[in-house]
């Protein structure tokens, strides 16, 4: 937390032609971020240039979904069909996952774990999958979720140190963690609360 992760993802946004609140290129609304310091001085290099995509923000995904109730049902039928206020938060991420991560583009995900279960993280991994063998996604994911930093052959970026250098999964501190708490969970909480016996 605080190291720059979703700054860079927004101004990696920004130089793709996204919404940098969250979106694609065709969605306008307006929410206060901070890529235009760090995306202006950004330059990017691929080829071909892909200009579709999709820039998830978890934690403006709500101001996406009034934006496009704003717009009408029309504007979600691509979508599912239903308006992502009458879904859960984890439905609405995974309607907004498998009807719009279908296309060639690149996806920039924040947080995505933040609205799913370890199951729903799990389909998110098999559509990632799914895109990634056809050869038609890119996708840069900034997560603390042990198991979507699981996915195979990932490259994995850690940012708690500098500079910001490749990790092999088992190194990652989420991983240590969720391993050490699973194995060990009484002793593990057991450490945890002693401060608090004392």
């Amino acid at each position: 937390n605080g190291s720059g992760k979703s700054t860079l993802l927004e101004a990696i946004a920004y130089q793709c032609g996204f919404n940098p609140a969250g979106g694609g290129r065709n969605n306008i609304y307006e929410l206060e971020s901070s890529e235009a310091k760090l995306g202006d001085y950004i330059r990017l290099s691929w080829l071909p240039k892909i200009t579709q995509g999709f820039f998830l923000r978890a934690e403006s995904f709500y101001h996406f979904a009034s934006y496009l109730d704003q717009l009408g049902p029309a504007s979600y039928e691509s979508y599912g069909g239903k308006s992502f206020h009458q879904q859960s938060h984890g439905e609405a991420f995974l309607s907004l996952f498998s009807s719009r991560f279908g296309q060639k583009g690149i996806y920039l995900l924040d947080e995505p774990e933040a609205a799913l279960s370890p199951a729903r993280q799990l389909a998110l991994l098999r559509l990632i999958h799914d895109l990634e063998e056809s050869g038609q996604a890119q996708f840069i994911i900034a997560t603390h979720s042990p198991i979507l930093l699981g996915y195979p052959d990932a490259q994995i970026l850690n940012f708690d140190e500098v500079p910001i250098s490749a990790i092999e999964y088992e190194e990652t501190n989420h991983y240590f963690i969720m391993k050490g708490f699973l194995n060990r969970r009484e002793k593990f909480l057991k450490e945890l609360f002693e401060n608090d016996e004392e």
